[in-house]
């Protein structure tokens, strides 16, 4: 049986990396989403004991470190940078031809994430990362067999905010 120690060690490496990228696409800020993952792990730890779903408990955790830390929009928005996007995001670099309309496409998803809810946004990265329906009612405090449907409704304001922002300056 592996120590209380050591089950952290394995959580942190199993989970570190796709909290961070959680994070980070809903702050913006590669720096501030290192910052809460760590800090959701120190809580867990100083917690003393596993919860029955770890996995959940540290995306719930997180996100209320960055729920209740969160700058201002504008703050955000100024953040977000192209440069900064790509040194954490997983999908590799347009190619030069296609770098202008990648940017573009980053802006008009960032433009249509920011026009959504907090939760919204939330249901969407957190699904987008592969959290099952029972992690992302957990951390968003909703009843999991409420997520499908809400997770369709984001889906359609996503894309009808998307489609706004392609008409949008």
């Amino acid at each position: 049986m592996a120590s209380f120690h050591e089950r952290i060690t394995e959580l942190f490496e199993t989970h570190y990396a796709r909290l961070h990228r959680v994070l980070h696409r809903l702050s913006g800020d590669s720096d501030l989403a290192a910052d809460y993952a760590q800090g959701a792990f120190v809580r867990l730890y100083q917690r003393g004991s596993l919860p029955d779903a770890p996995e959940a408990w540290l995306v719930t955790v997180a996100l209320n470190l960055l729920r209740n830390e969160r700058s201002t929009h504008r703050r955000r928005l100024r953040l977000l940078t192209p440069a900064r996007g790509g040194e954490v995001l997983a999908d590799p670099p347009p190619a030069p031809d296609r770098t202008a309309e990648a940017e573009e496409t980053r802006r008009r998803v960032r433009r249509a994430l920011d026009r959504l809810s907090e939760r919204e946004r939330a249901l969407l990265t957190l699904h987008a990362e592969g959290y099952r329906y029972r992690d992302i009612a957990a951390a968003l405090g909703l009843h999991e067999p409420s997520v499908g449907t809400l997770l369709a409704r984001a889906r359609r304001a996503f894309r009808q905010c998307y489609e706004d922002a392609f008409h949008a300056p």
